[in-house]
């Protein structure tokens, strides 16, 4: 029998329950500890303690009706088995214990509930660590892994031993605390006044040209550790609260490290001892000899072993020997403390699943399952990290272990998503696995889906804006982006430009060649037109001369050109729309006059001076103005009307600016 075994079958089957001091009598004894000892740690005196075991092994005697002692209890007990009928009262007992105590597990398990299950050494070494002058403790863990439960044990500790505790949470801080590290400190400060019954005279001790994190160590090493007769332990559980802020972590941290740095040569600060919870790596940049979590004892909580999750269960009322519940229950969920405890409570308490595990399981990793709302926040955290999230889906949706990026398998260890082996990522557990496989892949396939739809309308947006033949925006778009750029260069008081081109004698060439040949002239033409635009945009910072000013004098311009729009305006006939004034439209003009000659389509036609031209040309009106709201844009293209006119009239091939 193990002494858990022992003390439950004491418990089950006496008709006064074992006092606390008797249970201690019998843990220790077991362990071989002397009197002087057990009185020592139990804080109780040696006579006492001497009192309640000879009562207690007398009771022992009378119970196995032989005689036990101290020196002989362990060796007489221990090769012992429980018979049927003790396994049985043992197993009433939980179920009635279970019954009566049966809490939800939500926050830290209270110091006398049954259901905390210790992991060896933790908190031995805890417990011994907070009674060492100016010692930390730091206890590092994803969260609902136990780390509150741990704190709250070694503060009862401490407790026991005569020193003061206060336990601060910094989620409970306003934002604006946040603003500054004075104000933060001062909050600090005040808050552990308050906590251990003292005046607050922050004050007396804060001094501006010192500056905070002097003020606040003189307030502690001159006021709140002399006002105390004993030592004081402070524990700052979700230290991960300050993280967020990284100019208040940046200089908090390394103060606390000080303090611990100072415990080896001033007195005073030996008598702070520091509990420090955290769960997630710290993102502001500290050296080593900065940082306060490569100091003092650090604890990593590890998830329940086998034989703890069976002690769980026994506690729960469940006769899970056999190990068929127990492994399936850990297949899914591991040893993860919270989610066996709620697996558990859900078994045995009245939430429509007693004794039913495969129907738990079933619906585990499902939006019905028991751990939908635990599992929802963890999808959320992801979602908020799209890095984060699409490294984890790497990794669930592997068959094997993958390696990720360092950093990004860092996160997802501390969210407790994932476990490591050497540089190798899996799961943390099947529950994992599965709903968030389930999750992301539907996640996926809806943003897949929404993309598929936006491309879908982009390309039906496109389609229709463009002229099939040409490929250029149409008529209609055009229109639309006149009256908006219109507006936009109206709230500027920029120039705005329009250039209309129009093919010489078309409908001649038109009859001449056929319509086949003229589609395939206005394609080439729009193509030169469009390429034309896209030399100019790609060297946007060009120089040209003006060619409307007297040929004695020769400007040079430079334009950063920020949009322009080409687009088919009616059946021969092309706008080019475009910021800038009218020297940077007659430039494009002249570009695209010369770039479409040289086209060299053939045509032989003559023109108005009686002369054959060989190839097709075409006429460019210019029209340039300051938009203004009082204006409608129309005046522009009727004054680029105009100009096209004009551009005919004095012979084709040529631009003209109005």
């Amino acid at each position: 029998m193990t002494i858990d075994e022992v003390v439950l079958l004491l418990k089950a089957s006496l008709l006064t329950t074992l006092t606390p001091l008797q249970e201690i009598v019998l843990r220790s004894s077991w362990d071989g500890k002397t009197y002087t000892s057990i009185a020592h740690e139990a804080h109780y005196g040696e006579e006492r303690v001497r009192k309640v075991a000879s009562h207690l092994w007398q009771m022992l005697s009378d119970f196995w009706q032989e005689p036990i002692n101290k020196s002989n209890f362990r060796a007489c007990i221990e090769p012992r088995r429980s018979t049927k009928t003790q396994q049985q009262l043992i197993k009433e007992f939980n179920h009635t214990a279970t019954a009566i105590s049966l809490e939800f597990p939500n926050g830290p398990v209270s110091v006398n509930s049954r259901f905390y299950i210790k992991r060896p050494p933790t908190e031995e070494l805890a417990c011994t660590e907070i009674a060492t002058p100016g010692s930390v403790i730091c206890i590092k863990a994803p969260r609902k892994m136990g780390k509150s439960s741990l704190i709250l044990r070694i503060l009862t500790h401490a407790t026991t031993l005569g020193y003061s505790t206060v336990s601060l949470d910094f989620q409970q801080a306003d934002k604006a605390i946040f603003a500054n590290l004075d104000k933060f400190l001062r909050w600090f400060c005040a808050n552990l006044s308050r906590e251990l019954g003292l005046e607050a005279k922050l004050n007396d001790y804060w001094d501006e040209e010192m500056g905070s994190k002097v003020s606040c160590s003189l307030y502690f090493q001159m006021y709140l550790l002399p006002a105390l007769s004993s030592p004081l332990v402070i524990a700052l559980n979700e230290v991960d609260w300050v993280f967020e802020y990284p100019e208040i972590a940046g200089d908090f941290l390394p103060l606390l490290r000080s303090w611990y740095e100072q415990a080896k040569r001033v007195e005073i600060w030996q008598k702070l001892r520091l509990v420090l919870g955290y769960s997630t790596s710290i993102l502001t940049p500290l050296r080593l000899t900065q940082s306060p979590f490569n100091i003092g004892l650090p604890i990593k909580l590890p998830p329940f072993t086998k034989e703890q999750v069976e002690d769980l269960a026994q506690r729960h009322g469940l006769d899970w020997t056999d190990g068929n519940e127990l492994e399936r229950l850990m297949a899914m969920v591991g040893g993860h403390p919270y989610l066996v405890r709620l697996a558990l409570y859900h078994l045995v308490g009245k939430g429509g699943l007693e004794r039913d595990l495969g129907q738990l399981l079933e619906q585990a990793p499902t939006e019905t399952g028991i751990y939908n709302e635990h599992l929802r926040q963890s999808l959320l955290a992801l979602i908020e990290e799209r890095e984060l999230e699409a490294a984890f889906y790497e990794v669930i949706a592997a068959p094997m272990s993958v390696k990720l990026e360092p950093v990004l398998a860092y996160k997802l260890q501390n969210m407790g998503l994932i476990n490591l082996e050497g540089d190798r990522a899996y799961p943390a557990c099947e529950l994992y696995r599965l709903y968030f496989r389930e999750q992301l892949n539907t996640r996926r396939q809806l943003e897949n889906a929404k993309q598929e739809q936006i491309e879908k309308e982009s390309q039906l947006h496109l389609l229709s804006s463009l002229d099939k033949l040409t490929q250029l925006a149409n008529r209609r778009y055009f229109n639309t982006y006149l009256q908006m750029e219109w507006q936009r260069s109206a709230r500027d008081h920029s120039f705005f430009s329009l250039i209309l081109c129009n093919i010489d004698n078309f409908n001649i060439y038109n009859k001449m060649y056929g319509i086949t040949a003229g589609d395939d002239c206005l394609r080439q033409i729009a193509y030169a037109i469009r390429n034309c635009v896209r030399r100019l945009l790609s060297n946007s910072n060009f120089s040209y001369a003006s060619s409307f000013k007297s040929t004695t004098q020769t400007t040079d311009y430079k334009y950063e050109l920020s949009s322009v729009l080409a687009s088919r305006y009616s059946s021969e006939e092309f706008a080019i729309l475009t910021q800038g004034d009218g020297a940077t439209a007659v430039h494009i003009a002249e570009k695209i006059r010369e770039q479409i000659k040289a086209l060299a389509i053939p045509f032989e036609y003559p023109g108005s001076s009686g002369l054959m031209n060989n190839v097709l040309t075409v006429s460019l009106g210019v029209a340039s103005m300051i938009s203004e709201n009082e204006k409608e844009p129309s005046t522009l293209v009727v004054a680029a009307e105009k100009a096209l006119s004009q551009a005919k009239r004095k012979g084709r091939d040529c631009v003209i600016l109005n």
